[in-house]
């Protein structure tokens, strides 16, 4: 097809069609820190949804996720982690993105090869940030688009989980990723210590 086109996923790397990578697909992956990633799959989990388990507690939904039940968020990161320096691929992370939308939106352009101006530049942050795409979330998703999104914010981590359960995610970050390059990408002590 002779134009382009724009996927969005949450397929891992191992379960993307292998002909993004024959047909030289440019790739934009995107990550939050593992301790906000947590609670995001926390409330999506304790949304009202009945198409996924509800837990009682902050500590049975914690004891799951350490146990990786649904899978670990740190796979995705493991084997991406491997593909960083390929040069159809990009890893951005969420809380750089939300530190400086336009430096990120700059960067992401001059990935594609795109130099817009600084008029288009501004436009695209104003219908990208967090309010306006979880609003219209629900057009293409229905009622689980207004789930989808929970605040928008980094941080919400340190609100959430009980300094032994913050420990534990500490030490998983450390086991799977702290020496790893996307791993030093996350800035882990910037943004994941209280």
């Amino acid at each position: 097809i002779p134009f382009l086109r724009i996927l969005i996923t949450h397929l891992n790397y191992n379960h993307l069609p292998k002909s993004i990578f024959k047909e030289k697909g440019t790739i934009v992956v995107l990550f939050q820190n593992p301790k906000d990633t947590a609670v995001s799959i926390f409330h999506f989990h304790n949304n009202g949804t009945q198409s996924v388990p509800s837990y009682s507690s902050r500590d049975e939904f914690f004891s799951g996720f350490m146990k990786d039940l649904w899978g670990s968020c740190f796979d995705p990161a493991v084997t991406w982690n491997k593909h960083i320096e390929d040069k159809n691929t990009m890893v951005i992370i969420y809380e750089d993105l939300k530190g400086n939308l336009t430096a990120s939106v700059k960067q992401i352009a001059a990935f594609f090869v795109f130099s817009p101006t600084a008029e288009q530049v501004q436009v695209t942050e104003g219908r990208h940030t967090f309010q306006p795409v979880s609003v219209k979330a629900q057009e293409p998703h229905g009622a689980v688009g207004l789930i989808l999104f929970h605040k928008g914010v980094f941080g919400v981590w340190k609100n959430v989980f009980a300094e032994a359960q913050n420990q534990k995610l500490a030490t998983k970050f450390t086991v799977c990723l702290e020496v790893a390059k996307l791993g030093v990408k996350f800035k882990y002590d910037v943004y994941c210590k209280a």
